[in-house]
């Protein structure tokens, strides 16, 4: 298809040579925005006594992050535990090297509830799979006690007459939450601007108690006075 004198655009199936080139690319643009330059595979091989595969982990690890790609045990192997002991050689390896969290996804068919039962926590997840699944995404801190997770949902009421006001605090307060080991897992607003609901994840109790007391929060909140939102917290977690 010419879309421009001299320039074609084509519509193809695999083309290993722009997948390489892509990659490369990407690479070097993905470096020089975050200033990490460590990219690395990451897998885990396990043979049985023939010497044939019989089951395998593939990933990476980046600037502290690592990820899972795939992970398969050969049918006549499952129930034996492999899965799980393919998680822990990666995440001791991704240890390692330095990485502080580890990410993967799983179809709704395949192993979603394995990745829970290893303290893997849902972040998100994508509808509309082919036969009506699902596609999860999961996060696992490698340097906290995934049990010790405080996960909340903030309910923020902005005053009629101050909603710029305490939309810029908002803005102020949610950036403290990474010095707490905080996450803002989601952030949406109603469409008059009056209300936010916040999605929250903390590493630990201990983080959510000292956001609260974080004096920088408690000034800000007091120098709105009267005009500051109005907040209820839930604690939740994944059903």
């Amino acid at each position: 298809m010419t879309v421009a004198e001299g320039v074609n655009l084509h519509v193809l199936g695999e083309d290993e040579e722009l997948t390489a080139r892509l990659d490369a690319e990407l690479t070097s643009f993905n470096q020089r925005a975050t200033g990490a330059t460590d990219e690395a595979a990451l897998s885990v091989r396990v043979t049985d006594a023939g010497g044939e595969l019989m089951a395998g982990l593939t990933g990476w690890t980046w600037g502290g992050c690592a990820g899972i790609n795939m992970v398969w045990v050969r049918a006549d192997r499952r129930g034996e535990g492999w899965g799980g002991r393919l998680l822990t050689a990666a995440e001791q390896e991704a240890r390692r090297r330095g990485c502080t969290e580890i990410s993967v996804a799983s179809f709704s068919f395949q192993a979603p509830g394995f990745y829970r039962r290893h303290g893997y926590l849902d972040t998100g997840r994508r509808e509309g799979i082919p036969g009506g699944h699902v596609d999860h995404q999961f996060w696992k801190s490698l340097v906290n006690d995934p049990a010790a997770v405080v996960r909340l949902v903030a309910l923020v009421e902005l005053p009629a007459s101050a909603v710029e006001a305490g939309q810029r605090y908002e803005d102020t307060v949610l950036a403290l939450l990474p010095r707490h080991g905080g996450r803002l897992e989601r952030r949406l607003r109603t469409g008059d601007g009056g209300a936010e609901v916040h999605v929250i994840r903390f590493d630990t109790r201990a983080g959510y108690e000292s956001y609260l007391a974080d004096p920088e929060r408690i000034a800000l909140r007091v120098a709105l006075g009267e005009a500051a939102p109005q907040t209820r917290v839930l604690e939740v977690h994944e059903v």
